[in-house]
């Protein structure tokens, strides 16, 4: 495995990214921290990757009418909802989006990474290379992911 040397805490990477505030879920109620922040109920959109830990506490920090996307399982998969849980927490809206859907066309595909390695042409995304694996070690690369070893994203070189 080739990491970036001497590779940045999660902290200074979301900081670098722009992020105002960085909240470690495992360190604090992120709940409690994001209204300590903006107020209670404040966010109009979570976007969830960890899963299991995080979402019932980020259904509970989203506004009326707010929007939860879960996307990820990182600490295990979200336990089956009842749509009444979403009335009650204002009529909430709640999505589990997958690229599969929204490349679904040809044309679609073509679309999406048009205007993604446009925006990197343009500068306007910077793409964090975290690590790089031999295509022959592509086990121990899955391993450190898993792991939650990495950072940025993951290459695999042939």
């Amino acid at each position: 495995m080739n990491q970036e040397p001497h590779a940045p805490t999660t902290y200074a990477l979301a900081a670098g990214a722009g992020a105002d505030h960085v909240i470690n879920y495992r360190d604090e109620d992120f709940g409690d921290a994001v209204e300590r922040i903006a107020g209670p109920r404040p966010l109009d959109v979570v976007f969830d990757g960890v899963g299991a830990d995080t979402f019932e506490r980020g259904l509970e920090v989203l506004r009326p009418r707010g929007t939860m996307a879960t996307f990820g399982n990182a600490s295990g998969p979200v336990p089956p909802l009842a749509p009444l849980r979403l009335s009650a927490g204002g009529s909430l809206f709640l999505t589990r989006p997958t690229l599969a859907h929204h490349t679904l066309t040809r044309d679609e595909l073509e679309g999406r990474a048009g205007d993604l390695f446009g925006w990197i042409a343009e500068g306007r995304l910077d793409v964090r290379i975290g690590a790089r694996f031999a295509l022959s070690d592509a086990r121990s690369a899955h391993e450190a992911l898993q792991g939650r070893a990495t950072t940025g994203k993951v290459l695999l070189i042939p």
